[in-house]
């Protein structure tokens, strides 16, 4: 049996693990690095002075951001915990990447309003989702028809950020669209199967336990791609969910349409409901369960974007 090169190994690990796509390539992408970095050595030739040296690179002469370099470090520690079942030791010579504290950007309402009159069809519907349930832009891509509750005026937001599932609200004002998309989807659905196709990727759990299901319309995509693809692991062909880059691209172009003067994109919007929450006088843990963070500590940086919870200052050219 031909013995199975190192970047195929990782590759079939993460796999089995029923990691995403975007995990998969990301932690090939960063070994790949780390190897040509040293010369391409082998991995099990080094230890925690080559992967510090690596990681301290990408600091200081590439200038990558903290979480940049958070993920390389992730996909290396892996590489060697996973595949090589080498222990590492301390890594603490490491040249961290600067991480700035940066308050988030958020919009005003009638900002908001501005954004969304140069957003048509879907596309205005996903912003009003992102800004009126505070879903992250790939959640609100992600959604299936089932996940929508009409009946209670709620959204299931599945495997989100940390693979958690959450319940969030469901805007009155988007009812009556969401309605008419998913209309869209069930006549769209209903030519894949008359065409001999339909199906679409499921949660792998749910795919080995319920066969059929890829077919049913329940898990359909709310917003699917205008087109059937490939895809890369199974090479079925499904209708997955619309590209999130269409999104931003169209975000980007309608805020500088309104000549805001600020700098900001998809996920402002998600800022902007959680302050708008907290404006209101809803309590920090509310807007933290609605937004899934695990830890009440990044919800509080929305408090400082307020300026409650301060001794309020006034300028001494104001008293």
């Amino acid at each position: 049996m031909e013995k199975l090169s190192l970047l195929e190994q990782v590759r079939n690990r993460i796999r089995l693990q029923h990691k995403s796509i975007r995990t998969e390539e990301a932690y090939l992408y960063w070994i790949k690095r780390f190897i040509l970095f040293h010369k391409k050595r082998h991995p099990a030739e080094m230890r925690e002075n080559e992967i510090e040296q690596f990681l301290t690179s990408l600091a200081v002469d590439e200038e990558v951001s903290a979480s940049t370099q958070n993920q390389a470090f992730n996909a290396i520690y892996y590489l060697y915990a996973e595949i090589l079942k080498i222990e590492l030791g301390q890594l603490g010579q490491i040249v961290r990447a600067h991480k700035p504290r940066r308050l988030p950007t958020v919009f005003t309402r009638q900002e908001i309003d501005k954004i969304f009159e140069h957003l048509h069809g879907a596309q205005r519907l996903q912003a009003e989702i992102l800004y009126g349930s505070g879903l992250r832009l790939l959640e609100c891509l992600r959604l299936r028809v089932k996940d929508i509750d009409f009946a209670q005026n709620l959204i299931m937001v599945r495997e989100g950020k940390g693979n958690l599932d959450r319940v969030t609200i469901l805007p009155d004002k988007v009812t009556e669209k969401l309605r008419q998309q998913i209309r869209k989807v069930n006549i769209l659905h209903d030519e894949d199967v008359e065409a001999g196709f339909g199906k679409v990727k499921l949660p792998t759990a749910i795919e080995h336990k319920y066969p059929k299901a890829a077919r049913e319309f329940g898990w359909q995509y709310v917003f699917p791609s205008s087109r059937r693809s490939k895809d890369p692991r199974s090479a079925n062909i499904y209708r997955h969910h619309v590209d999130e880059s269409t999104f931003q691209r169209a975000f980007i172009t309608s805020l500088r349409q309104t000549k805001i003067p600020k700098h900001g994109g998809p996920h402002s919007l998600r800022h902007s409901f959680a302050t708008h929450l907290l404006e209101k006088g809803y309590d920090i843990r509310t807007v933290q369960e609605l937004l899934g963070h695990k830890d009440v500590r990044t919800t509080m940086i929305y408090t400082h974007v307020l300026n409650k919870g301060r001794i309020p200052v006034h300028s001494p050219l104001d008293t």
